[in-house]
């Protein structure tokens, strides 16, 4: 009886023992691993994911897609002529808005010029959509460097850096946007081509300008939050260079705030470059989702589908965009769930 009890009690484990093989299991995640893991079990975030990969696909894949349609951004050799394709009003002469469905130009074409509409829809959604990433990528590059060195400082090189900050957020944007248009056009009022270039490469710089202060403010004050914890501290008493500090230990620490800032920046340049463009403020010559708006509505009576296809896709791109942002946020930071 005792050697059975003994038995027992050897083959029982005791209520804090753990399985080696079972606790070798046990993996820890990175909070960046949480958060792609709720991203995944997020129905709102994999719809407009999925969205998203659709219009990145037509926008990178445009030269392709016109080139097997047969369709054409431009007048080129090969595509409409503008005589033959319109009326004495400038109305086209096939499709929409007073003819059937043409499979030759699935969205129409566009009045006066003759250019096919889907042509410049995918050209006008890659455009924008590059605006919106170069301006995002370069202010979260720019943001992030200066809210760095001002958040770390701790003295004069802060006071200057917060002084620049201050300085950026006080100026009006649309009011410098006003001056600087007339600038641009002046000097290149004889060259389309050039207009053309000057205008877009404009309007990205000025938006890198006027972008990149809330993520400076933002990241300033998380790295004055944690350059007073433990690991920080201690890097500095064992003599760390402060590049490594700066970049090993206090910039993987933002990721976070980073990926939810950036996630939320590209709609914004895009609604921007929409808005300044449709003002008569952004760009000229090349297709964006504003210049199309822009140029189309006149013809809001007339020729609906000419202006609502471009104002559809700019209302799918930021809606996707901004409710991915939001998802991004809940996923890396559940206390602001909605």
């Amino acid at each position: 009886m005792s050697l059975s009890m003994a038995r027992l009690e050897a083959e029982t484990p005791e209520p804090g023992d753990v399985p080696v093989e079972k606790s070798a299991a046990i993996v820890g995640k990175s909070p960046t691993q949480i958060a792609l893991g709720r991203l995944r079990k997020d129905k709102t975030a994999v719809v407009c994911i999925a969205v998203l990969v659709v219009v990145i696909a037509l926008a990178v894949l445009a030269p392709v897609i016109t080139s097997i349609l047969d369709i054409h951004e431009r007048r080129e050799p090969g595509s409409l002529n503008a005589a033959e394709w319109t009326d004495q009003f400038g109305y086209p002469v096939t499709g929409p808005p007073y003819y059937g469905f043409d499979p030759n130009h699935p969205l129409g074409i566009s009045p006066k010029e003759a250019n096919d509409n889907l042509a410049r829809l995918l050209y006008g959604v890659r455009n924008s959509l590059f605006i919106g990433a170069v301006v995002a990528f370069s202010a979260l590059l720019i943001g992030t460097t200066i809210g760095l060195a001002a958040g770390f400082s701790r003295g004069w090189l802060d006071r200057i850096l917060s002084f620049v900050i201050d300085l950026f957020l006080a100026f009006p944007f649309f009011f410098f946007a006003m001056a600087l248009s007339p600038i641009i056009g002046n000097a290149f009022s004889q060259n389309d081509v050039g207009l053309a270039v000057a205008s877009f490469i404009g309007l990205i710089i000025f938006l890198i300008i006027f972008s990149w202060m809330s993520l400076a403010r933002l990241v300033r004050g998380q790295v004055i939050s944690l350059r007073e914890r433990e690991f920080i501290l201690a890097a500095e008493v064992i003599g760390v260079p402060m590049r490594r500090v700066l970049f090993k230990e206090l910039l993987p620490n933002l990721v976070a705030p980073l990926v939810v800032w950036f996630s939320v920046a590209v709609p914004t340049a895009v609604a921007l470059e929409v808005a300044l463009t449709l003002l008569g403020l952004g760009v000229s010559g090349t297709p964006t989702l504003g210049l199309l708006v822009q140029e189309a509505r006149g013809y809001w009576d007339t020729y609906p589908l000419y202006l609502w296809t471009p104002v559809g896709a700019v209302v799918v791109i930021t809606l996707a965009l901004n409710l991915l942002g939001d998802s991004v946020r809940d996923a890396f930071d559940p206390k602001t769930r909605r």
